[in-house]
C-alpha cells in the first residue's frame, strides 16, 4: 500500500524542513537531550506504564500484593490446563538430563552449553524451532570489545539506562560476559558488519556513552538463530528438538526439586510427560497480551508461558509492571503494522518529526523517555499524523541517511527493512516511513542470580523471560546480550548441578493443587486458564473452538 496523495502533501513538508536538519546534522549540531528532571516528568505524563488505570493487585502467590497489568494479573491468577487428579505421572514419555522450554536464543544457547558439559537435552519448543523474539531482533547485540570501552562502562550504561531499579549482579554478569559471547557468536560462524581492515563495526544507540552496537545489517537476530540452530543441528543426537510442543506445566519431586515438565503437542492435541533432572525457562515476554491495546512487535508466541508455570512453582517475579515501548514501530502500511523501526535507523542519522515536518525530540534518548515523547507530541500536543485505517504515527526521516552516508547506504545498512517496505511500494531511501511506539519488551520476569538459578533447586531461566538485567527500561542491543549471557550461564550451572548429584524422587502435581486452592480461597471465581499458548484473536461467532478451552475438556 503506497502512499495516498494526502499522505504525499505531508511528506513535502518532512522535505522541506531537511535540507536545514541535514546542516545541523553535519555540524554535528542535534535537538538538545532532555534533563533528568525533565524525563522524570515526561515519563510520568505520557508513558503508559506509569499510568494506573488498567493495573490491579495480585492476590495470590509470591508477589501477592504487587499492582500489575489487568492481563498479566490475570495470567498470574489462573488456572492450570492441567488437571492434576487425571494425569498418571507414572507413565515417563522421555526422560532427559536437561529440558529447555523455549528454542529461542537464549534456550538454543542454554542446549548447546549444557550438551557441552556431557548432558543429554530436549529442547520443547512451541512453534518451530527458533521462532521467537530473538530472530525478530534487528539492530545490534551489546559488546564492549572497542578500545575506549570496557564492561565498566557497559555496566554503568545499562544501570542507568534502566534508571537504577536494575539488579547488580546481573548487570555485572551481562556486561562481564559481553565480549566473550560475541566471540563465542563468531566462533559458530556468525556474520557480524566488519570494516575493511577486519575490525567490527559498533555504533552509539539509545543511552550509550560508547560506540558499542555491533550487527548483522538489520538482522542480528536472525543471524544470530541461524548460527546457534545450526549449531544444535550439528551435535547429533545429544540434543532432541521437539517442536509445536509447549510446556504447560512443570513437575517437582516429593522433595520440591524441579523434575520436568508436561508438554502438550500442538498438532495431535496429545500430553506427554519429561522427566528431567534441571530444567530452563526461556520461554521469552508477553507482547501478545497486547498491554493497555498497543500493536507488538513480537512473534506468535509470545505469552508469558515461562513466568506463569514458574509462578504456580512458587518462583517469584521481579518489575513485571515495567513493559518497553518501542518509540518506532509501522504504523503504515497495516500489513506492517507492529513491525519494530531498529533504533540503528536513528543511530544513522535519521529524525523522528511531526506532522509540520519538526523535529521535537533527541533521536537517542532511552526508549522509554522517546517512546513517551512521540506520544506526547501525537496525542498530547495532537501533531501526529493520521493513517487512512485511523491509526497515528510520526516521521521517520530515513532519506537523511542517504545524504549523510551516500547513496545506496540505507539499502546496505537496512536490508531487510528496505525490502519490507517496498513490497508495499514504499521506497525508505526516499520516503519517510510512519512510526508510531509500539509494546516490544517484557523488562519484568523470573526472579533468578547472577547464575541464572530460581530459588528452586533444579530450575533456570533466561532470556526475556526473566527480570531484573535491564530494571525499568532496556537499552538497544541488551536483549540479543542477555539471551546470549544468561543462556549460556543457565546451561553451564544446569549442567554443573546435574554432575554434583541429583536423585529425583517420585513427581509430583502437588504445587498446582495447592495453588488452585489459594485461588479459591481468595474468592477468584472463574480464573483465567494458562497457560495461554497462542493469543486469542478469534471472533465471538468462532468463540466455541478458542483455546484452550477446548483442550482442556480432554485432559
Amino acid at each position: 500500500m503506497a502512499y495516498t496523495p494526502e499522505l504525499r502533501e505531508l511528506i513535502k513538508k518532512v522535505e522541506a524542513t531537511r535540507p536545514a536538519r541535514l546542516e545541523r546534522a553535519r555540524r554535528g549540531e542535534n535537538y538538545p537531550a532532555l534533563t533528568m528532571d525533565e524525563r522524570e516528568e515526561v515519563l510520568s505524563k505520557f508513558h503508559p506504564d506509569y499510568q494506573k488505570d488498567a493495573k490491579r493487585i495480585v492476590r495470590v502467590g509470591p508477589n501477592k500484593g504487587d499492582s500489575l497489568q489487568d492481563q498479566v494479573v490475570g495470567l498470574l491468577e489462573s488456572k492450570s490446563i492441567i488437571r492434576p487428579d487425571k494425569v498418571n505421572l507414572n507413565t515417563i514419555n522421555h526422560e532427559t538430563d536437561v529440558l529447555v522450554i523455549g528454542g529461542g536464543g537464549a534456550g538454543t544457547s542454554a542446549a548447546l552449553m549444557a550438551e557441552a558439559a556431557g548432558c543429554k537435552v530436549i529442547i520443547a519448543n512451541k512453534l518451530r524451532h527458533g521462532d521467537s523474539n530473538t530472530i525478530m531482533a534487528e539492530g545490534g547485540i551489546q559488546g564492549a570489545t572497542q578500545e575506549g570501552d570496557s564492561p565498566y562502562y557497559h555496566y554503568l550504561d545499562t544501570i542507568g539506562g534502566g534508571h537504577f531499579t536494575n539488579q547488580p549482579d546481573l548487570v555485572a554478569a551481562l556486561a562481564k560476559d559481553a565480549p566473550l559471547s560475541i566471540a563465542w557468536l563468531e566462533s559458530l560462524g556468525m556474520m557480524f558488519l566488519k570494516q575493511d581492515d577486519g575490525r567490527a563495526v559498533t555504533r552509539h544507540f539509545g543511552g550509550s556513552s560508547r560506540k558499542r552496537m555491533h550487527s548483522a545489517g538489520d538482522m542480528t537476530g536472525a543471524e544470530i538463530m541461524r548460527v546457534v540452530r545450526d549449531e544444535v543441528r550439528n551435535r547429533g543426537n545429544n540434543i532432541t528438538v521437539l517442536e509445536f510442543s509447549p510446556a504447560v506445566e512443570l513437575l517437582l519431586d516429593e522433595d520440591g526439586k524441579c523434575a520436568g515438565a508436561i508438554l502438550f503437542n500442538m498438532e495431535t492435541r496429545e500430553y506427554s510427560i519429561v522427566k528431567a533432572k534441571a530444567v530452563v525457562i526461556s520461554t521469552g515476554g508477553f507482547g501478545r497480551l497486547h498491554i493497555k491495546g498497543f500493536a507488538t512487535t513480537n512473534h506468535y508466541g509470545a505469552t508469558m508461558d515461562g513466568v506463569v508455570m514458574a509462578y504456580r512453582a512458587g518462583v517469584a517475579n521481579k518489575l513485571l509492571a515495567s513493559t518497553q515501548y518501542h518509540p518506532t514501530g509501522v504504523a503504515y502500511p497495516e500489513q506492517n503494522v507492529g513491525l519494530l523501526i531498529t533504533e540503528k535507523v536513528r543511530g544513522l542519522g535519521a529524525h523522528v518529526l511531526n506532522i509540520k515536518g519538526e523535529q521535537f525530540c533527541f533521536p537517542l534518548e532511552p526508549r522509554d523517555v522517546e517512546s513517551a515523547e512521540l506520544i506526547q507530541e501525537a496525542m498530547a500536543k495532537g501533531l501526529g499524523i493520521i493513517t487512512p485505517t485511523g491509526r497515528v504515527g510520526l516521521w521517520l526521516d530515513s532519506p537523511m541517511i542517504e545524504e549523510l552516508h551516500g547513496p545506496g547506504s540505507v539499502r546496505k545498512e537496512l536490508p531487510a527493512k528496505f525490502i519490507q517496505f517496498e513490497r508495499h511500494g514504499i521506497d525508505i531511501s526516499k520516503d519517510p516511513m510512519l512510526v508510531y511506539p509500539t509494546l516490544h519488551y517484557q523488562n519484568g520476569g523470573i526472579c533468578v542470580n547472577g547464575n541464572s538459578e530460581t530459588i528452586l533447586p533444579g530450575l533456570y531461566a533466561a532470556g526475556e523471560a526473566i527480570g531484573g538485567v535491564h530494571g525499568e527500561n532496556r537499552l538497544m542491543g541488551n536483549s540479543l546480550q542477555d539471551i546470549i549471557t544468561f543462556g549460556r550461564r543457565a546451561g553451564k550451572n544446569a549442567a554443573a548441578y546435574i554432575k554434583g548429584g541429583v536423585e529425583l524422587k517420585k513427581l509430583t502435581l502437588d504445587h498446582v493443587v495447592k495453588f488452585e486452592k489459594e485461588l479459591a480461597e481468595a474468592g477468584i471465581e472463574n480464573p483465567q486458564i494458562a497457560p495461554i499458548l497462542l493469543p486469542d484473536y478469534s471472533t465471538d461467532e468462532v468463540a466455541a473452538n478458542r483455546w484452550p478451552e477446548a483442550v482442556t475438556e480432554k485432559v
